[in-house]
C-alpha cells in the first residue's frame, strides 16, 4: 500500500464529522492520526446512534485507523500531556466553536511556541470573521442558510436537506486538502501556519452554477426534483417497472437515444431540436420518453442504454449499493473484527493510488484504548499512567480488550 504521508503525524482534537472525516482521509494517506478525547465520555459521536451492540455505527464510520488518548484537557496533567503531543506533531485538526482552544490553555501563541512548524487545520461554522463568527454551525442549518436547501425537492417552493450530512462531510475533504497543500508547502520552503475552513464556506462553494446563475442573473434558482436544473432529458424516469436515472448530455448521445428508444421523429420535432428546447419542454419531453420505456423493465433497458453510450443506471438503496458487484470489484467494503471480536464491515477510503486502493489496517479505537501505548512511548512509566487514570486526568481502555487481526477487502 502506498501510504505518502507516511511519517506524518496528526493531534485530532476534532469530534462529530467534519474534523473525524478530514483526518480519516489523512489515515488512509499513511499519516499517524492521535485522537485526543475528552475524558467527559470523548468524542460526542460516541453516543449518537445508530448502534450496534452498544457500538456506535455513526462513530465508527469515520474513525478508522486511527489512536485514541484520553485526557482531562483542563487540568495541569492533562495539558502537560497535550501539548507534549502538539510539539512533536506535524498537524493538529480541531472543529471546536472559535475559542475553545485559547481557554484549553493553547491560543495561537502557545502553539507557535510548541512547535513553530505546526499546521493546524480548523473548521468553523461560519468563518474566522464576520457578524457570526462565534456562533455554532451545524450541517442542517448551514444547508438552509447557505441555499442549498433551496435547490433540493420535489418543486418549486419546497426546501429538502440532502440526506446524509454532506457539508459536515465535503468540509472535512476541504480541510484535508488545505492540510497536504500547507505540507507541500512547508516542503517548498513556505511557512506552514493555519488552514481553515467553515461549513458555510464549503456548502455556498458546493453551488456551483446555481450559485454563478444568483450571482450574475439575479435569479434565484428553484429545486427540480430528480431532474437536472438546465439539461434535458437528464433524471429519473418510469419503465415498465422501477424508475432508473438517464443522463443524455450530448447531441449525439440525444440522437442514438431518440433512436434506441424507437421515437426517430422526436429528433426534428420543433419542441426538442437543441438543448435549450428540451430544457423547456421537459415535461413534454419526459411524457414521451416514459411511454417508449414503459415496453421493457428497467433491467432491460440500463445495459441497452449504458451500451449505446449514454449514462444509465439504477436506483439503489444502500443496501443494493454496498452488495452491488462494481462496489466489490473495487473491494470498498473490508471486513474485519472490533476490539471485542464482533464483525466490523467498514467502507475503505474513496483514494486509489497507482492501482492501490486504500486500506482499513485496523478498526475505530476504543475510548483511551491507546493512552497508555503513547504516554509510554513518549517517556512515561506504567506506574505515572496508573496513577494519572486513579486521579481522573486518563482513561485507558481495559487491558482485556482484544486486538483484532488488520481489516481486509472483501473481493
Amino acid at each position: 500500500m502506498l501510504q505518502p504521508l507516511r511519517g506524518i503525524t496528526v493531534i485530532d482534537l476534532s469530534r462529530a464529522l467534519a474534523g473525524p472525516y478530514c483526518t480519516a482521509l489523512l489515515a488512509d494517506m499513511g499519516a499517524r492520526i492521535i485522537k485526543v478525547e475528552s475524558v467527559n465520555g470523548g468524542d460526542t459521536a460516541r453516543q449518537w446512534p445508530p448502534f450496534q451492540d452498544g457500538h456506535s455505527l455513526y462513530f465508527e464510520s469515520v474513525n478508522r485507523n486511527k489512536s485514541s488518548v484520553c485526557l482531562d484537557f483542563y487540568s495541569a496533567e492533562g495539558r502537560e500531556i497535550l501539548a507534549g503531543l502538539i510539539a512533536d506533531a506535524d498537524v493538529l485538526v480541531e472543529n471546536f466553536k472559535p475559542g475553545t482552544l485559547e481557554k484549553m490553555g493553547f491560543p495561537a501563541s502557545r502553539l507557535e511556541e510548541l512547535n513553530p512548524g505546526l499546521v493546524v487545520g480548523s473548521v468553523t461554522g461560519f468563518g474566522n470573521t464576520g457578524p457570526l463568527k462565534d456562533d455554532a454551525g451545524l450541517d442542517q442549518v448551514i444547508q438552509g442558510m447557505s441555499g442549498l436547501m433551496s435547490v433540493t425537492g420535489p418543486g418549486p417552493g419546497s426546501a429538502y436537506r440532502v440526506g446524509v450530512p454532506i457539508v459536515d462531510i465535503t468540509s472535512g475533504m476541504i480541510c484535508a486538502f488545505g492540510i497536504v497543500s500547507a505540507l507541500l508547502g512547508a516542503r517548498n520552503g513556505e511557512r506552514p501556519g493555519r488552514v481553515s475552513t467553515s461549513l458555510l464556506e464549503t456548502a455556498l462553494n458546493l453551488s456551483a452554477f446555481q450559485g454563478q446563475k444568483a450571482l450574475s442573473l439575479g435569479e434565484a434558482p428553484a429545486p427540480q426534483g430528480n431532474n437536472h436544473p438546465v439539461i434535458a432529458p437528464y433524471g429519473m424516469f418510469a419503465t415498465a417497472t422501477e424508475s432508473i436515472n438517464i443522463a443524455v448530455g450530448s447531441e449525439k448521445q440525444w440522437r442514438a437515444f431518440c433512436g434506441l428508444l424507437g421515437m426517430p421523429t422526436a429528433v426534428e420535432d420543433p419542441r426538442f431540436i437543441t438543448g435549450a428546447d428540451r430544457s423547456a419542454n421537459r415535461d413534454q419531453l419526459t411524457e414521451l420518453i416514459e411511454v417508449a420505456l414503459s415496453a421493457k423493465p428497467a433491467s432491460e433497458w440500463v445495459p441497452l442504454i449504458s451500451e449505446a453510450g449514454i449514462p444509465c443506471g439504477p436506483i439503489y438503496n444502500y443496501i443494493q449499493a454496498l452488495a452491488s458487484e462494481q462496489v466489490a470489484a473495487l473491494g470498498l467494503v473490508q471486513h474485519g473484527q472490533r476490539r471485542d471480536g464482533s464483525p466490523l464491515p467498514l467502507l475503505r477510503g474513496p483514494l486509489t493510488l497507482d492501482g492501490e486502493a486504500s486500506e482499513i489496517l485496523f478498526p475505530p479505537p476504543l475510548l483511551g484504548e491507546h493512552t497508555a501505548q503513547i504516554l509510554m512511548e513518549r517517556g512515561m512509566t506504567l506506574d505515572d499512567v496508573t496513577r494519572l487514570e486513579r486521579e481522573g486526568r486518563l482513561v485507558c481502555a481495559p487491558a482485556s480488550a482484544q486486538v483484532p487481526e488488520t481489516m481486509g477487502a472483501q473481493r
